[in-house]
């Protein structure tokens, strides 16, 4: 028996939106934990936080995508 199963656009989203906003929770930990060195590299840091503001980024989309629209 050939059972296939499939996820909805939006479930395959709200997934992915998880995944993100763990990702992003991650970054911001790394970042917080390398601004408390006193050996830090500039370059890292600034990598790690333009990493975080793209993740921001993706995740508004996501939740624009999956937030439906109200018109007043």
């Amino acid at each position: 028996m050939n059972m296939q199963h499939s996820m909805t656009h939006d479930q395959i989203a709200r997934t992915r939106l998880e995944a993100l906003r763990c990702e992003h929770r991650d970054l911001d930990e790394a970042i917080a934990a390398l601004q408390g060195q006193q050996l830090t590299s500039s370059l890292a840091l600034q990598r790690l936080k333009k990493q975080k503001l793209s993740l921001k980024d993706r995740i508004a989309r996501l939740e624009d995508e999956l937030t439906p629209d109200i018109i007043a």
